[in-house]
């Protein structure tokens, strides 16, 4: 049967499957094109991983960059990549994201007025000492956004279960500073631009969001002004295809009806990972990673993936995940560890005592390097001199550790370090040794195992009044230890994709009418990441060439001109 001779429900040019910040950026690539475009959400709520994430994107030479001075080589950009990714990514890939990328933000800027984004100043790159890198980073983050904007949609934005008590909002950057509140002068005058501000959003009534809340909330404005529908509670049930093989459309669940939607120029598969899929997890992610630890949002069961696959696409990097240190809180959210692992007075080890890697280095290259050495449990030890200075967990200093959090054996607290093993279940001489050789290393300056501080991605979150920002003596009772597991943010494999966005059977020939972004495309980072953002800036670069290449810009437009 022809495709005209079909019964469709719905017929539009682009069918955007997935809400997070690369099918909105689909979606609005898709209207701008011209496109009568439809995003369906599997969820109840929009926003994705999207909208429980820092809501940062790492894209290189973007405007905001080049205005603040950090304008780049884009050769120098692809050697940073091509040093971290190797050969796992095709180089048409990582050019066409080097080179989108810009266009994409300068498009943004030039018509898109609520899409606006700040430098996250010295947020470095997460292997800064590469070939390319760079210390004081690539990094943007959306602007503060006043929910109230979107007016009933802004109560169907997915919440984030880590949210700010008491009307608090605050950046990435601004965070960094709060962090050091009881140590610095700058963690002082933020904590009260933080809290005045706030006070008069309160007053103001305005529901004022950062991170990734406002990156979606943003998104989700601009697409209202563009006309764009957005179905909630509506899951992909399966792709259809014609007799050559080429996707023509999708069934999609709604209101209580399977609908055949035609999408006459393509489908963007913008559902997200794998990371909530237990059968997935147990079939594809490597030992040591197969229990799920996960803060991706609950609605990632792989659904894109399947449907591709069920079109003859191609899969790769299934083994991998943006793996994050988390704990588990008994109230069942993850908490990413991420601030915490640059506190001076703390080193994290294994069953045996012992610290395996440096702490405070890329959670992905942490995590990479516990399962890759079979150590587990993993525990993260620190001092009342570190509780005392430091938010950890979301505790701050001052205010007590929840009582579940010992009850449950999270959390172990001891007078004695030999206390402290015997609870941790750990050999007591080991953990005094380790203790004893990091106190050394602290007092020096220099970690002569890990090298722990030599990275300006390890200090960004250190303490800047010592020596190295990340050690200090572990020497003050009582003393902690929490519990961590490898977590992750999400899947990092998926659908074969082409430098166009498009959707590849393994014999490298693109699906007519298939494109994919995000996490439910195998990442362009290969196995590693290369700044903060470099998750959603890619899914939103993407996103952004896949419904512009459905739209006919052209196959070759990978020159960073907006046509």
């Amino acid at each position: 049967m022809s495709v005209d001779e079909q019964n469709w429900d719905r017929e539009v040019d682009l069918l955007v499957i997935g809400s997070g910040a690369g099918g909105m950026t689909a979606a609005l690539a898709g209207a701008e094109r011209g496109l009568d475009t439809l995003v369906v959400e599997k969820s109840g709520v929009y926003g994705g991983s999207t909208a429980l994430s820092g809501g940062a994107l790492w894209i290189p030479n973007s405007p905001i960059l080049v205005r603040e001075g950090r304008a780049d080589d884009p050769g120098d950009v692809r050697k940073y990549l091509d040093s971290i990714v190797g050969d796992s990514v095709p180089a048409e890939r990582l050019d066409a994201y080097i080179e989108q990328g810009p266009a994409m933000m300068r498009f943004f800027e030039q018509n898109c007025p609520h899409l606006r984004f700040s430098w996250c100043e010295d947020y470095s790159d997460y292997h800064p000492e590469n070939v390319g890198g760079r210390p004081k980073g690539r990094t943007v983050e959306p602007l503060p956004f006043d929910m109230n904007q979107l007016g009933a949609d802004g109560d169907l934005q997915r919440p984030n279960s880590l949210a700010v008590p008491g009307g608090l909002y605050m950046t990435s950057t601004e965070f960094r500073h709060l962090n050091m509140v009881f140590r610095t002068w700058a963690g002082r005058r933020t904590a009260l631009g933080v809290g005045w501000r706030s006070v008069v959003a309160m007053l103001r009534r305005r529901r004022m969001e950062t991170l990734g809340q406002a990156l979606v909330g943003r998104l989700r404005l601009t697409l209202q002004e563009a006309g764009v529908p957005l179905w909630l509670n509506s899951p992909l049930k399966g792709l259809i295809t014609d007799e050559s093989g080429a996707v023509t459309g999708a069934v999609v669940e709604s209101g209580g009806r399977e609908l055949r939607i035609r999408a006459r120029r393509g489908v963007m598969m913008a559902t997200g990972g794998f990371e909530q899929s237990e059968e997935m997890r147990k079939q594809y992610l490597r030992e040591g990673g197969k229990d799920n630890y996960s803060a991706g949002s609950p609605d990632n069961t792989g659904d894109g993936i399947v449907a591709g696959e069920q079109v003859g696409a191609a899969v790769d990097l299934m083994d991998d995940a943006w793996w994050m240190p988390s704990f588990r809180r008994p109230d069942g959210v993850m908490h990413v560890l991420v601030s915490e692992r640059s506190i001076p007075p703390s080193l994290i080890v294994d069953q045996h005592g012992k610290r395996f890697t440096n702490e405070a280095s890329p959670y992905v290259s942490f995590v990479h390097d516990q399962i890759a050495g079979g150590h587990d449990p993993v525990w993260f030890v620190f001092d009342s001199k570190a509780k005392s200075r430091y938010q950890f967990g979301g505790v701050m200093p001052g205010q007590k550790f929840p009582a579940e959090w010992f009850e449950t054996g999270l959390m172990q607290r001891a007078a004695s370090l030999g206390e402290l093993a015997q609870k941790m279940g750990v050999p007591a001489d080991s953990l005094s040794a380790e203790i004893t050789r990091f106190n050394g290393f602290a007092r020096a300056g220099v970690d002569a195992d890990f090298g722990r501080g030599d990275s300006a991605y390890d200090r960004y979150y250190g303490d800047p009044r010592l020596p190295n920002p990340t050690m200090d003596e572990v020497d003050r009772a009582p003393y902690y230890a929490v519990r961590m597991e490898a977590g992750d943010l999400g899947t990092k494999g998926g659908l074969v994709c082409n430098e166009h966005s498009q959707v590849c059977r393994s014999s490298g020939e693109p699906i007519p009418g298939l494109y994919a972004t995000g996490n439910t495309s195998a990442s362009v980072m290969g196995n590693d990441y290369a700044g903060a953002g470099a998750t959603i800036g890619p899914a939103m670069v993407f996103g952004w060439v896949g419904a512009r290449h459905a739209a006919g810009a052209g196959p070759r437009n990978v020159t960073g001109a907006v046509s």
